[in-house]
């Protein structure tokens, strides 16, 4: 499909997706979120791809939601524009209901659930759903012209795309509850320290070393087994008790130990050569007993 308001391209095994909003500082709308759904549905689908990278054009990477509606922005029934909440058995607003989910979690939940490593790279002011759709992203890495701002206290609503899963996991209870609690707005440098990025380079750095980054992913890696990685750390962060780990890595194992690329892994170390690694993940994911599985449709 043609996109309005994003850019992808392709090269080296990189998929590249870049916010494509500048005169809006890349504010995000509906048509964002589903077209940021279909490219990663896309950037899943093609085992060409081994790594996403994104990024913003212009000056902002994500300056959060569209707020040109002004008061009603966040409110479901004044949006013309958005499917109506229906009312449940008790004459009150069914929020069970799907038209009562939140985009923004839509859009997170789908890049959880991605079988490809992504890297964000942050080159200019990320607020609101543009900061929090960067946590379940694997790595972040700022430009020097980052900012970022949890800044839902200071609009009236929490933060949203179930970022109260991921932002203590990632910084800590302290850290995520003292940005937003207050709002406010801070410098790339703050970021780092508090462990929300892991590397701030100059604007010039930025997109060479979110590449770096993913070109370490690819080189001799086997995809399935990256794929894999990534599922298993992200939803092993919610288990109960290690045993959960212990079953499922018991079956990835087994699956695994049985593949064409743990022999050309081995075989490769033996003979001290380049892997050249044939499964795909496409036709070689084995299906793993995750629990709950996201839905983001």
């Amino acid at each position: 499909m043609p996109y309005e308001t994003i850019l992808t391209a392709l090269s080296e095994n990189i998929f590249t997706i870049t916010i494509n909003r500048p005169d809006k500082l890349n504010a995000l709308n509906l048509t964002m979120i589903r077209e940021l759904l279909d490219a990663f549905d896309k950037a899943d689908a093609d085992d060409e791809v081994r790594a996403i990278v994104v990024t913003g054009a212009g000056r902002a990477f994500c300056a959060g939601a569209n707020l040109s509606p002004g008061g009603k922005t966040f409110d479901r029934h004044a949006r013309a524009d958005r499917p109506p909440v229906p009312d449940g058995p008790d004459g009150k607003p069914d929020l069970s209901h799907d038209s009562a989910r939140d985009g923004g979690g839509r859009l997170t939940l789908r890049i959880f659930d991605a079988k490809k490593p992504v890297i964000a790279a942050v080159n200019g002011p990320a607020v609101g759903i543009g900061v929090t759709m960067l946590l379940p992203m694997d790595v972040r890495i700022a430009s020097t012209e980052a900012r970022f701002g949890f800044v839902f206290s200071q609009r009236g609503i929490v933060p949203e795309a179930a970022s109260s899963y991921f932002l203590p996991r990632i910084v800590g209870i302290a850290q995520a509850l003292e940005w937003c609690y207050s709002g406010r707005v801070f410098p790339a440098e703050e970021a780092l320290g508090g462990k929300l990025v892991s590397r701030v380079v100059p604007p010039a750095e930025l997109i060479p070393a979110a590449r770096a980054i993913a070109r370490s992913f690819i080189d001799q890696t086997s995809p399935v087994s990256v794929a894999l990685i990534r599922q298993m750390m992200w939803r092993m962060l919610g288990a109960s008790h290690p045993m959960e780990a212990h079953r499922i890595d018991s079956k990835a194992m087994f699956h695994r130990g049985r593949s064409a690329d743990v022999k050309e892994g081995i075989m490769s170390f033996l003979e001290k050569r380049p892997s050249s690694f044939t499964d795909r993940v496409s036709h070689g994911l084995p299906v793993l007993p995750w629990g709950e599985e996201p839905s983001y449709r």
